[in-house]
């Protein structure tokens, strides 16, 4: 899944956004399901950058909604 940065996610629309917050939290879902069932992630660094993207998509729907 691709990681968005602020100047990206600035330009999706609405439904864009709410799709790749589906998707992205999906997928965090499964990676940590992954590690808390004791397996082991090809790559560790991207369950963080997960995060910090689902951030920014929750900071551009606030954003959003107050202005």
């Amino acid at each position: 899944m691709a990681i968005f940065r602020a100047r990206e996610v600035a330009q999706l629309t609405d439904v864009e956004l709410t799709e790749q917050m589906s998707k992205l939290q999906l997928e965090l879902i499964k990676h940590n399901g992954k590690v808390s069932a004791g397996g082991a992630t090809e790559n560790p660094g991207h369950i963080r950058e997960l995060k910090r993207t689902i951030a920014r998509l929750m900071t551009e729907q606030n954003h959003r909604r107050t202005a």
